[in-house]
């Protein structure tokens, strides 16, 4: 579920480190149980693919995340700042220290190649303002996984009317991610 969550949601969403935790071990477990069983025994082919299977999924949500601080870096590095004291960071430490250092060479990179070619006035730029931000106003599919109520959806009209929907458990709908986006976070829907 954080597997797809993480894909299909147009933002970096909270990190999940007990879970990537939890499966390495789980992976680890497997992989001494497979080294002990015998040679040639079908059981242990159907275990390989599976552990297979687990490790392309838990790799594609971390190459996932990658792709999403690479693109939007300045925004979650300043999300993150503004993150108030008990709130969860939406950043592991090895990302937070990756973003930062990602961060760190993308300015120097841009200093060296194209600023200190320009005048003075121009030799300043802002990361926050040149990288785009996340689209929050894209379209996401979801199926309900609890039953929420009175969801306001504002329709592209021009009178921009407020109006409310109920989300039934097990239905599916396309509607725009930053209505869903608080119930992505809670875990009451799923993004498909």
């Amino acid at each position: 579920q954080a597997w797809l969550n993480e894909k299909f949601a147009p933002e970096l969403l909270e990190s999940k480190p007990e879970v990537i935790e939890c499966v390495v071990e789980q992976l680890d477990h497997m992989e001494a149980n497979l080294k002990r069983a015998k040679r040639g025994d079908l059981k242990v082919s159907v275990h390989h693919m599976e552990i297979e299977r687990i490790r392309f999924v838990l790799s594609s949500y971390l190459r996932c995340r990658l792709v999403k601080i690479e693109k939007f870096f300045p925004h979650i590095l300043e999300k993150e700042k503004s993150r108030a004291e008990g709130e969860p960071s939406i950043l592991s430490p090895e990302e937070f220290a990756f973003a930062k250092e990602y961060m760190a060479n993308t300015e120097a990179y841009l200093k060296n190649v194209a600023l200190k070619h320009m005048p003075p006035n121009l030799q300043k730029v802002s990361l926050l303002k040149s990288v785009p931000k996340p689209n929050l106003d894209s379209f996401v599919f979801l199926r309900v996984l609890e039953r929420q109520e009175n969801i306001l959806v504002e329709p592209e009209t021009d009178e921009q009317r407020e109006y409310a929907i109920n989300l039934e458990e097990g239905s599916q709908h396309l509607i725009r991610y930053r209505t869903v986006a608080p119930l992505v976070a809670s875990g009451a829907v799923q993004l498909i």
